[in-house]
């Protein structure tokens, strides 16, 4: 598969919504570097058994899940992709909530916080 058909097979990866793809841009921008991609990972933890990290890497490891969302690449590792196949990021920003948030339709269950599942 090439890296023009990952970026459009959604169920195949991770898709990262308009509005995450422009916060990510600008957190990028305020970081005054070029060179990051988002990380999205899974980690055992939380309330539920695993939980999303979401961070800025330089790194490109072995069997890492490239997407690029415009100028915005996403990487996933090789153990975490499984889960996170079809998971739709969106940034919102209202009076009630302000943050990242992760649809995964792999998940089975979640706690009250958002930031874990099983």
């Amino acid at each position: 598969m090439s890296v023009s058909d990952e970026t459009t097979t959604v169920s195949d990866g991770i898709l990262l919504s308009d509005a995450a793809a422009a916060k990510v841009q600008g957190l990028l921008e305020q970081e005054g570097r070029d060179d990051l991609a988002l990380r999205v990972a899974v980690q055992p933890g939380g309330c539920s058994g695993l939980r999303y990290q979401l961070f800025f890497d330089e790194r490109s490891l072995d069997g890492d899940v490239v997407k690029e969302f415009g100028s915005v690449k996403v990487v996933t590792d090789r153990m975490s992709a499984p889960y996170l196949g079809g998971a739709s990021i969106d940034f919102v920003d209202t009076i009630e909530k302000q943050g990242f948030t992760i649809d995964n339709p792999n998940a089975t269950g979640s706690c009250a916080c958002g930031d874990s599942f099983s």
